[in-house]
């Protein structure tokens, strides 16, 4: 069963990633690199703002996982345009 907070939690993640198709269509920046890095970005915001005080419900562990994943892949992304940065021969 669906509770409240996850629920409001989904909502949130989906109006931020929303805004953010927005925002970077009318910027004529939207590229997929650039929108992962933005909605991961809204992504730990909103993890952290809705964090419980008191106890942590099990579907919240489960988003560690996810926040590793979105992290990892961060790193390749970054990693790719420093390479592509770096003039040949340096590496």
């Amino acid at each position: 069963m669906v509770t409240r907070r996850r629920q409001r939690f989904v909502h949130a993640q989906v109006a931020w990633m929303f805004a953010a198709v927005l925002c970077l269509t009318l910027l004529n920046s939207l590229t997929l690199e650039l929108f992962f890095v933005v909605s991961l970005i809204g992504f730990l915001v909103i993890v952290e703002l809705t964090a419980p005080f008191a106890i942590t419900p099990v579907w919240r562990r489960r988003l560690r996982w996810i926040i590793v994943a979105g992290l990892l892949v961060f790193a390749v992304i970054v990693v790719r345009r420093i390479l592509e940065i770096l003039p040949s021969g340096v590496l």
